[in-house]
C-alpha cells in the first residue's frame, strides 16, 4: 500500500516526502477517491435518522486521506514541479472536480443534510456548529443540489473543463517565464545594477556554462533590473517580455483560456440562478455584492486618483529634468521612482539591504510572534522535506506544547512558480479529544546567497516575508473543532487581515531593532534610516493605490458582468483600464493572460480584498499603536478573536469582538497620506 494512503508514521505525522515516488501519485488519487466515496456512502446508507453528528460532522471529517494527499501533491506542484507532476495534475484535477460534484449533486446526501438544516432552530447548536451546518447546506444549494438532472450534468461538465483550463493557464505562464532570458556579455550593459544582482546573474550564466550574465523574468532578477538598469532599451526589452507572457499567439498563449474561463464561470453562475460569477462569489464575502465592491473601489479611486495624477506629473517632470525623457513609459516607472525616492529621502534599497539578511529577518518575524503570542520557533533537522533548501521548525507555546510545524522555502528554482504564498500540508482540528496541530508552509522567491554574500532582502521583500508569515500565524494558531472552519478557511476578504497587519511591524523602530542588523558589522539599522522608511512608506501611495484598484476593477469587469460578447481580450482590457491609466499602453502586452490571482488562484471577484483588508488592518493596527505595538492585552484579543477562530463565525462579528467597533476607512487613508 502506498505511503500516501495511510496515516503517516513520521515524527508529528509530517509528510514523508523522501518516501514518495512520482509514480505513486496517480494510483493513490484513484484509491483515495474510492476511500472517500465509501465514507460518503456510509453516511448516505446509515439507517438512523440524520443528526448533526452522523451527517454534518461525519461529512466534515470524511475524505481526510484524500485531502492530505491533495495538499501534498498540489503544494509540490506549485513549489517543486516538473513535466511529470504537471501531467498528473492535468489527469487528476478533472477526477477531483468530478468527485466534488458527486458529493454536492448527491440527492440522497443532500436530503439528509436538508433534514438536519430544517430542524436547525431546535438543535441547540453553538456558533461554530451553526456555521458548519450553514456552510454544509450552502455547499449543496450553491453548487447545484436543487437543480434538475440535465442542469446538474451541465454543471459537472463546466467544472471539469474549468479545472483543466486553470491548470493550463498556470502552466503556460510558467513555460513563458522559463522560456525568456536576457543574456548579456557587454559589461557596459550592467550600468546602474547593484552588485548583488550582477553577481546573481553571473551565477545563473555560470550554471548554464555561459559567459557573461543572465537575467530572467523571475522576480529577484526582473524587479532589480527594471528598478536599476540605466540602459533604457534593455529595460524596455525586459518589461515587454514580462508583460507579453502568454500573449504571443504561440502554443503558450492564454487569450483563449481567459475568455473560456470567464464565460464558463458566467454560465455556471447563471445555471445556479445568479446574475454573474461575482454575484455568486460575493454572496459568501464580507462585501456581499458586486454593487458594494464597485462602490468601495470607486470611492477609493476618487480619493487616490488626484494624488496619483499629481505623483505621475512629478515623476514625469523629474525624468525629463534628469534624462530629457519626453514621455514616461512603463519601463521607466520603477527606475525613476527609485531615483526620486533616493533624492527625496536619501534612501534606496541598496543602502537598506545589508541590514536585512534573510535569516535575521526570519528570526525577527519569529521574535515578533514570540512577543505578541508567546510562540517559540526551533529549527529541527529530523523532519522530512521536499527540497534541501527548505528549513523546518517546531513551533511551541509558553507551556512548551506543540503549536505547529512550520516549513520555510525561500529561493527561486526551475520547478517553482513566481510570487509568495502560504499553504498548509495538514489542517488543525479536534478529533477523539486530540487537538491535531497544523503543518504550515511559507513559500517565497528571494535572492539566493552568492559566493560572497548571504541572501539580503529589499525592504519590499521584508514586508513580503512578514505578510506571508501573518498568513502562517493564522494557520498555526488555529483552534477550532472542525477542519473545514480551521485556520485560513475564512471569507476571502477577511483572509488578508492577519497577513497585512503583520507588515506594520516592519515600519516600527521597536520591531526593527530586533532584527535589522548589518550583516557584516552587526550594527543596528540607524534611526534616521528607520525614520526615512516611515516617511517614505506613503511615497507614491496614490500611484500604488491606483494600480491595485485598476487590478480590482479589471477583475470585477471580467466577472461582474456578462462576458459572452467579449472577443478581443486586449480591446476589453484597454477599455477597463481607461479610467485608471497613466502610462501609455504597450500594444505587445496584456495583463489578463498572466493574471494568475484571478484565473488560476482563488481571487476571481476577490482582488478587491487586498484593499478591503487594508482598511481592516489599518484600523486594527491603530488599536495596537494606541496601547503599544507589543501590548499583551491587544495581542491576546487579536489571537483569541481573529487568529484562532478561523471561519467559525461571521468575520464582522469576530472583528468587532476584537476591536469593539466596525472598521473605519479613515485609518487607511491617514496611513496612505491620502487624507
Amino acid at each position: 500500500m502506498s505511503v500516501l494512503l495511510s496515516k503517516f508514521t513520521t515524527k508529528h505525522n509530517t509528510a514523508p516526502f523522501s518516501q514518495i515516488k512520482i509514480e505513486d501519485y496517480f494510483p493513490a488519487f484513484q484509491e483515495g477517491i474510492v476511500l472517500a466515496r465509501a465514507e460518503i456512502d456510509a453516511i448516505v446508507n446509515n439507517p438512523e435518522a440524520p443528526t448533526f453528528e452522523n451527517t454534518i460532522v461525519a461529512m466534515d471529517f470524511s475524505g481526510d486521506i484524500l485531502d492530505r494527499l491533495s495538499s501534498v501533491f498540489f503544494n509540490l506542484n506549485s513549489a517543486e514541479t516538473n513535466d511529470e507532476m504537471q501531467k498528473i495534475a492535468q489527469e487528476v484535477s478533472p477526477l477531483l472536480s468530478e468527485f466534488g460534484n458527486d458529493i454536492t449533486l448527491n440527492a440522497a446526501l443532500f436530503a439528509k443534510v436538508k433534514a438536519v438544516y430544517d430542524q436547525k432552530e431546535s438543535l441547540n447548536l453553538n456558533p461554530e456548529q451553526t456555521t458548519l451546518l450553514d456552510k454544509k447546506y450552502k455547499s449543496f444549494s450553491r453548487n447545484g443540489a436543487n437543480l434538475p438532472e440535465e442542469k446538474k450534468n451541465k454543471l459537472r461538465e463546466i467544472d471539469k473543463e474549468l479545472s483543466k483550463l486553470k491548470l493550463q493557464f498556470e502552466e503556460n505562464i510558467l513555460a513563458e517565464t522559463n522560456a525568456f532570458e536576457l543574456h548579456l556579455t557587454d559589461h557596459n550593459h550592467l550600468a546602474g545594477l547593484p552588485e548583488g544582482t550582477i553577481e546573481a546573474a553571473r551565477l545563473l550564466a555560470k550554471n548554464q556554462e555561459k559567459e557573461g550574465w543572465i537575467f530572467t523574468l523571475d522576480h529577484p532578477s526582473y524587479v532589480p533590473f527594471l528598478t536599476y538598469a540605466d540602459n533604457r532599451e534593455l529595460r524596455k526589452k525586459m518589461a515587454i517580455a514580462f508583460g507579453a507572457r502568454s500573449f504571443q499567439n504561440n502554443e503558450f498563449d492564454n487569450q483563449e483560456n481567459v475568455l473560456k474561463i470567464a464565460k464558463l464561470r458566467f454560465e455556471r453562475a447563471n445555471l445556479l440562478g445568479y446574475k454573474t460569477h461575482a454575484h455568486f462569489v460575493l454572496e459568501e464575502r464580507m462585501s456581499e455584492s458586486p454593487e458594494k465592491v464597485f462602490s468601495f473601489l470607486n470611492d477609493l479611486l476618487s480619493k487616490a486618483k488626484p494624488a496619483a495624477q499629481k505623483e505621475f506629473a512629478e515623476l514625469s517632470a523629474f525624468a525629463k529634468e534628469l534624462d530629457g525623457i519626453e514621455q514616461l513609459e512603463k519601463w521607466d516607472g520603477a527606475y525613476y521612482s527609485e531615483k526620486l525616492k533616493k533624492q527625496l529621502f536619501n534612501l534606496d534599497d541598496e543602502k537598506l539591504k545589508p541590514y536585512f539578511q534573510l535569516e535575521k529577518v526570519l528570526d525577527g518575524a519569529f521574535t515578533v510572534a514570540q512577543k505578541l503570542y508567546g510562540l517559540t520557533f526551533t529549527e529541527v533537522f529530523d523532519i522530512d522535506k521536499y527540497h534541501e533548501e527548505v528549513t523546518t521548525y517546531e513551533v511551541t507555546d509558553s507551556e512548551n506544547n506543540l503549536v505547529s510545524i512550520f516549513y520555510a522555502d525561500f529561493f527561486p528554482r526551475k520547478g517553482k512558480r513566481n510570487g509568495a504564498w502560504m499553504t498548509s500540508f495538514k489542517s488543525q482540528y479536534v478529533k477523539d479529544g486530540i487537538n491535531e496541530r497544523p503543518h504550515v508552509s511559507n513559500v517565497c522567491n528571494f535572492t539566493k546567497p552568492t559566493e560572497t554574500k548571504p541572501s539580503l532582502l529589499t525592504f519590499n521583500e521584508v514586508t513580503t516575508l512578514f505578510h506571508e508569515f501573518g498568513h502562517g500565524l493564522h494557520g498555526m494558531l488555529a483552534d477550532t473543532v472542525y477542519p473545514s472552519l480551521s485556520g485560513t478557511s475564512v471569507y476571502w476578504d477577511f483572509v488578508e487581515l492577519p497577513s497585512q497587519i503583520m507588515e506594520n511591524w516592519c515600519y516600527e523602530p521597536e520591531a526593527l531593532a530586533l532584527f535589522a542588523n548589518h550583516y557584516e558589522t552587526g550594527e543596528i539599522i540607524p534611526i534616521e534610516y528607520v525614520q526615512k522608511i516611515k516617511e517614505s512608506a506613503s511615497f507614491q501611495e496614490g500611484l500604488a493605490t491606483l494600480r491595485q484598484l485598476s487590478f480590482g476593477l479589471l477583475d470585477m469587469a471580467w466577472h461582474g458582468q456578462d462576458p459572452t460578447s467579449i472577443t478581443d481580450l486586449k480591446a476589453f482590457e484597454t477599455e477597463q483600464f481607461a479610467n485608471t491609466q497613466l502610462y501609455p499602453d504597450v500594444k505587445e502586452n496584456a495583463m489578463s493572460t498572466a493574471f494568475s490571482h484571478i484565473f488560476q488562484g482563488g481571487y476571481s471577484s476577490g482582488y478587491y480584498s487586498y484593499k478591503w483588508a487594508e482598511v481592516l488592518d489599518a484600523d486594527a493596527f491603530e488599536y495596537f499603536q494606541e496601547k503599544g505595538i507589543f501590548n499583551h492585552e491587544v495581542a491576546t484579543k487579536f489571537k483569541d478573536n481573529v487568529l484562532s477562530k478561523g471561519g467559525t463565525e461571521h468575520p464582522m462579528i469576530l472583528y468587532k469582538r476584537f476591536r469593539g467597533q466596525e472598521p473605519k476607512p479613515e485609518a487607511l487613508l491617514k496611513r496612505a497620506g491620502l487624507l
